[in-house]
C-alpha cells in the first residue's frame, strides 16, 4: 500500500512531454509509480479534472530575512512554490560583523523595499560567517525548501568596511580575503555567488550597492572562488535591457563569458524591455547568442510580467504625493485622508494642481498618464492603450488628473493603479513572449518578499498559468506543459537541483494538485503582518487543491495544514535515478 495516491489527474510531468492521465503514487518523502492505475493508498486525493504537477522552483526570491520568522515564506507558498532560492542581485544577511546589521538592513530596504524595522524585529541574529548563516536557516522548521547565494555586498561590506559600501575598487588583498569568504560558503552549502551592476539598485542611504562598480578582476576573481569549490550559479542584476548595450553590457558580457568558459559556471543576468529603446533586448540576446557558441553557459533571466508600480493612497508612492493639497493632508490615518479627498471642492483642487516633485523620474512619474491603468479585479497586467488614463481622459473630455484621482478612490481607496515600468514598451506582451520561449532564458523575478511598498509578483508561478496558459487574448499563448517545465525542472535543473522539479520515479514528491479551470488570482491587497506591523502587499489565490512537500501535504483547499517538511538545501542534489 501506498503513503499517497493521486487519483486520476491530468500528469504534466515537468518535462515539456505531453500531460496525460494516471495516478501519481507517492511513498515516503519519493515518487514511486507515475502514470497507469496505482494501488491503494493510506492517504488518496482525487484529482480527476485537476492538474498534478511538480512543485514549482521559483529562483529569484528575497526572503534572505523572512526565512528566518515564517515559516511558510507567503505569499510564494500560497502559489505552489516548493523550493525558492534567495540571496538574489547582490543584497543579504551573511556574513554580518555584529556591528553591521543596521548597515545591511538599510541595504536590503533600500535596494528590494522591504520595511526595515520588519527586519531589525524579525531577523534574530545568530551568525556572523555565512556557513553560521545556513546552520541557523536549517535549525528553523517550514514548509517549503529554501536554497540561498552568497551577496556581493554583504561580502564587501564584511572585508572592506566603509571602502566596500563606498564602492571604492578592491585591492588584490580584498578580493583574496573575499575569495576566501565565497569559497567557503560554496563549500558549506551555499548555491552560487550573486551581485549588482544596476545603478537602480540603492541603499535606504542613496548610494549604489555595494559591487556595482566592482572592476572585473574583483568579478573574476569571486568567480573563480565558485569554480574552486565546484557548484554555484554567478548571478547579476544588470541594466541590460534597461541601460544596456549602450552602458556597460559589452564589457560585462566579454568578463562572463570568459569567467564562464574558464570555470564551467552558469551566469545568468537579469533582461528586459526599456520603454526608451524598446528592441534593444533582442541586441542582448544575440550577444549572448554569440558568447554561447563560443562555449559559454550565459542565460537571461526573464519575467512573466511587466515589472509594474502598484499605486493608492494607502501607500507613500503615488501621482499626488507631491500636490500640495495632499501634503497637508499626508499625516492623517488612511480612513480621515480618505474622507478629506472625497470633498468635491478638495478633489477639484487637488486636481488641478501641479506637483512640487521635482527629480527626473518624479517629473515623469506624476504626468505619464498613458501609462497609468486601472488594475481592476480581476487585475488586468496586460491592459490596452485605451484603457490607460490618458485615454480614458481624452474619451470623455476631462482632465487626466481629475480620471486618476476618481480610479484611485475606487473601492474605499482599496484599488490600485497599475504603472509598468519595463517590458510594456510596446503595451503588450509579444515581447515578453518572444523572451520566454529563447533557449537560453530562466523564467525569474518573481522577487517574492521583496518589493513590499509598490510591487507585488510573487504571484508569478499562477500567473504563468492563469493569463499566459488560458487567458490571454491579446497574442500567443503559451502550451501548458512548456509553462509547467518553465518554472519546475528548467528552473530546478539551472541550479543542479536535479531531485525535484519533475513527476519521476525516484524524485522528490513535491507536487501541486490544481484546479486549473477554476484557478483564480485575486487583487492585491495591502496587508500589515510583517514584523513590527510592517506593511507589504500580498496577492491570494483560489484552486490549489493541494500542495505536497517531501511526500506531505502542506496545503489544502489553500490552507496551510500545519506541516512542516521544509529543509535548507545544501549545494546541488544529484539526480537519485542516476
Amino acid at each position: 500500500m501506498h503513503d499517497i495516491v493521486i487519483r486520476d489527474g491530468l500528469l504534466v510531468d515537468g518535462s515539456g512531454t505531453a500531460a496525460r492521465v494516471g495516478d501519481l503514487a507517492i511513498d515516503g518523502d519519493r515518487i514511486s509509480q507515475v502514470g497507469g492505475r496505482a494501488g491503494a493508498g493510506r492517504r488518496e486525493i482525487a484529482a480527476e479534472g485537476l492538474l498534478v504537477t511538480p512543485g514549482f522552483v521559483d529562483v529569484h526570491t528575497h526572503y534572505d530575512g523572512q526565512a528566518t520568522w515564517d515559516p511558510y515564506l507567503t505569499p510564494s507558498g500560497w502559489h505552489g512554490v516548493t523550493t525558492v532560492v534567495m540571496g538574489n542581485c547582490g543584497v543579504g544577511f551573511a556574513p554580518a560583523r555584529p556591528d553591521r546589521h543596521a548597515w545591511l538592513i538599510q541595504l536590503m530596504e533600500g535596494v528590494e523595499d522591504i520595511p526595515g524595522s520588519a527586519l531589525a524585529e524579525g531577523i534574530r541574529w545568530a551568525w556572523e560567517s555565512f556557513p553560521e548563516y545556513l546552520d541557523a536557516l536549517e535549525k528553523f522548521p517550514r514548509a517549503v525548501d529554501i536554497g540561498t547565494q552568497v551577496p556581493h555586498g554583504a561580502v564587501r561590506g564584511y572585508v572592506m568596511g566603509d571602502r566596500g559600501a563606498a564602492n571604492q575598487d578592491a585591492t588584490p588583498a580584498d578580493i583574496a580575503a573575499m575569495a576566501a569568504i565565497v569559497e567557503e560558503a560554496l563549500r558549506a552549502g551555499a548555491l552560487g555567488f550573486t551581485s549588482s551592476r544596476t545603478m537602480l539598485h540603492r541603499a535606504k542611504d542613496g548610494r549604489p550597492v555595494p559591487g556595482t562598480f566592482a572592476g572585473h578582476e574583483e568579478l573574476l576573481g569571486l568567480g573563480r572562488a565558485c569554480g574552486r569549490a565546484g557548484h554555484g550559479v554567478f548571478e547579476i542584476a544588470s541594466d541590460f535591457g534597461i541601460g544596456g548595450l549602450h552602458g556597460r553590457f559589452h564589457e560585462d558580457i566579454e568578463w562572463m563569458r570568459n569567467l564562464s568558459q574558464e570555470t564551467g559556471l552558469p551566469v545568468s543576468f537579469i533582461l528586459a524591455q526599456a520603454s526608451h529603446n524598446p528592441t534593444e533586448w533582442r541586441e542582448i540576446l544575440r550577444a549572448t547568442e554569440v558568447a554561447v557558441a563560443a562555449g559559454a553557459n550565459l542565460r537571461a533571466q526573464v519575467a512573466t510580467r511587466p515589472s509594474g508600480m502598484l499605486l493608492n493612497f494607502d501607500n507613500p508612492m503615488h501621482p499626488f504625493k507631491g500636490h500640495p493639497t495632499y501634503l497637508a493632508l499626508a499625516d492623517l490615518p488612511f480612513a480621515q485622508r480618505l474622507q478629506a479627498l472625497s470633498e468635491p471642492g478638495l478633489r477639484a483642487q487637488l486636481a488641478a494642481e501641479a506637483s512640487s516633485l521635482t527629480g527626473k523620474f518624479d517629473r515623469l512619474f506624476v504626468t505619464h498618464f498613458d501609462n497609468m491603468y486601472p488594475l481592476g479585479d480581476p487585475p488586468d497586467y496586460e491592459p490596452r492603450p485605451e484603457c490607460s488614463i490618458a485615454s480614458i481622459a481624452a474619451r470623455t473630455g476631462r482632465a487626466p488628473q481629475a480620471v486618476l484621482l476618481d480610479a484611485m478612490l475606487a473601492k474605499e481607496g482599496r484599488d490600485f493603479i497599475y504603472y509598468p515600468i519595463i517590458n510594456y514598451a510596446d503595451a503588450n506582451f509579444d515581447p515578453l513572449h518572444e523572451m520566454l520561449l529563447h533557449p537560453r532564458a530562466l523564467l525569474s523575478l518573481s522577487d517574492g518578499g521583496a518589493h513590499c511598498g509598490v510591487i507585488c509578483d510573487a504571484s508569478a508561478p499562477t500567473y504563468l498559468l492563469t493569463h499566459w496558459v488560458r487567458d490571454r487574448t491579446r497574442g500567443a499563448r503559451l502550451p501548458l506543459e512548456l509553462a509547467i517545465k518553465l518554472q519546475t525542472r528548467a528552473t530546478a535543473e539551472a541550479y543542479a537541483l536535479l531531485d525535484r522539479g519533475l513527476l519521476a520515479v525516484g524524485l522528490r514528491a513535491d507536487v501541486n494538485v490544481i484546479d486549473f479551470e477554476h484557478l483564480h488570482l485575486h487583487a492585491p491587497e495591502a496587508v500589515h503582518d510583517l514584523p513590527a506591523a510592517g506593511r507589504r502587499l500580498v496577492q491570494r489565490v483560489d484552486g490549489y487543491k493541494a500542495t505536497l512537500q517531501s511526500g506531505q501535504v502542506t496545503y489544502a483547499d489553500g490552507l496551510a495544514t500545519g506541516v512542516l517538511p521544509g529543509k535548507l538545501i545544501r549545494g546541488p542534489q544529484a539526480d537519485p535515478r542516476h
